[in-house]
């Protein structure tokens, strides 16, 4: 999959706004109510990942969960950096 353009990197981070750009990374903190739930959200993004064959670099800090996505073998950000961000916000509701 082909690496994203800084101009398209904007435009999909401008419906993300919640998501930022770091380092060739998108990244979003979640805050949850407490560690199981953090544990629990962390499960559902796992399942998201694989179902989706692309695997974010996860933090988790009690209640807080950092989500950090970026297509390894591609040197940078692609569009299935997004797609899985999408989905992510969607299981939020």
């Amino acid at each position: 999959m082909p690496r994203l353009s800084e101009a398209e990197i904007a435009e999909h981070l401008a419906q993300r706004p919640d998501w930022s750009l770091e380092d060739n990374e998108i990244v979003r903190t979640f805050r949850l109510a407490n560690f199981p739930a953090a544990i629990a959200f962390v499960t559902h993004v796992a399942f998201l990942a694989e179902a989706a064959g692309h695997h974010p670099d996860i933090d988790i800090r009690y209640n807080r969960v950092r989500i950090a996505l970026t297509t390894h073998d591609a040197g940078g950000l692609t569009e299935k950096d997004f797609a899985l961000a999408a989905a992510i916000d969607e299981m939020l509701g």
